[in-house]
């Protein structure tokens, strides 16, 4: 059966959920970041949340949803962390068993956090989609309700809400710089920012070493990549169905996608604890890379930098902190 991509009016819909059980997050204009990318950069502070990243809305809005079918067999979803913590963070307000499989070398962090939320970790494989295969396949084993990370409407639905927040904070934002692993995110963003004002420019950004989004939105088909980078919000290497419908929507789809690279991933790290003050992991922290990188053509706009997550490894972030940034 084919998904439908969730609607503004679906946004609205999970806004009333979601804001039963997390803050609004706030969306702060810095001014030495700004001059830094020479714009009117304001920073959305989704590693502000609870998990320390965005997807707990859609995790919250998906399983307050559930059947009571569903709830009886539990729920089951395969992350490198934030997409889990989302999923263990709502099963534990709604009182559902959840599992979650992770690659065998995940950020002990986020795992450890799956685990204090209550959720029952299985580590397999190498990477998410090894790890994403082998959720798939317990699900049709045991009957679990499986979590897709990105071919969810309610999910999509539920991240979407911190667009919503953007725009009614900053009506006249023009432009939006959004992290794309799977593109959950960035799809909720283009659901509702394209749906108020079809004039704000939406810009995905990807990992050079893990393009499968990116190659798939411009060659307007399915394409599998390599995937090598340490940000692990972006490690994917496969696209998702439902996300890239969305994406490349002509209408209500991305703008443009670009790719940066591994050191400018770390480069931005820095330069979020230098000009903010906080703490991104390297999903969180490529909207600031991008704009590094489009730093002329985003001049004297107001430009919003999703930080989608702060949950990066200690042992990352001593690698990280040896770069200098600019």
């Amino acid at each position: 059966m084919e998904l439908i991509p969730p609607t503004l009016k679906d946004v609205f819909f999970a806004r009333r959920i979601v804001s039963q059980y997390l803050p609004r997050t706030p969306l702060i204009h810095y001014p030495a970041l700004s001059d830094l990318l020479g714009c009117e950069a304001y920073v959305k502070h989704e590693n502000h949340q609870p998990v320390g990243a965005f997807k707990v809305r859609g995790g919250i809005n998906l399983i307050s949803q559930l059947s009571d079918d569903e709830r009886r067999r539990g729920v089951i979803a395969a992350s490198t962390g934030n997409h889990g913590q989302s999923v263990a963070y709502g099963a534990k307000l709604f009182d559902v068993r959840a599992k979650i499989c992770v690659p065998e070398k995940a950020n002990p962090g986020k795992v450890a956090s799956m685990r204090y939320l209550g959720a029952e970790i299985a580590f397999h494989g190498r990477d998410f989609d090894d790890a994403r295969e082998y959720a798939e396949h317990l699900a049709r084993q045991k009957g679990y309700r499986y979590i897709h990370s990105g071919d969810e409407p309610l999910m999509i639905a539920g991240v979407g809400t911190y667009a919503l927040e953007i725009v009614e904070d900053q009506p006249d934002i023009e432009t939006i710089l959004v992290s794309i692993g799977g593109g959950s995110g960035a799809s909720g963003c283009c659901i509702v920012a394209k749906s108020i004002n079809p004039e704000i420019q939406i810009i995905g950004v990807q990992a050079e070493k893990a393009p499968s989004a990116y190659l798939s939105w411009r060659e307007r088909r399915r394409v599998e990549a390599p995937m090598e980078t340490f940000a692990e919000g972006l490690a994917t290497r496969t696209p998702f169905d439902l996300p890239q419908r969305i994406l490349q929507d002509p209408d209500r789809g991305l703008n443009d996608f670009i790719l940066v690279s591994e050191e400018e991933l770390r480069q931005a790290v820095v330069i979020a604890i230098e000009k903010t003050h906080n703490l991104a992991e390297g999903a969180g922290a490529a909207p600031i890379a991008a704009a590094l990188k489009l730093k002329e053509r985003i001049s004297d706009q107001k430009v919003a930098l999703i930080m989608s997550g702060g949950n990066i490894s200690l042992e990352t972030l001593r690698n990280t902190l040896n770069v200098t940034s600019p």
